[in-house]
């Protein structure tokens, strides 16, 4: 075989390689920001389970000013 031939088929496959690890890679990190996600809006009502029960009108007049 051309030595020309076997560099470009082994940089193929180091690139295939690359590109099959990078894949891996986001399809991790999609998945953690979808479980990051889950827990986000778990948390977002159990504190609003959390505040109903209380009094009508509280929290309207916040006064913010410095």
């Amino acid at each position: 075989m051309d030595p020309v031939s076997l560099v470009t088929a082994m940089v193929g496959a180091q690139t295939g390689n690359v590109q099959s690890a990078m894949a891996a890679k986001m399809m991790k990190m999609n998945a953690n920001a979808e479980a990051s996600l889950a827990q986000m809006v778990d948390s977002a009502s159990q504190n609003l389970m959390s505040l109903a029960n209380v009094a009508a009108g509280v929290g309207q007049n916040l006064n913010i000013s410095v």
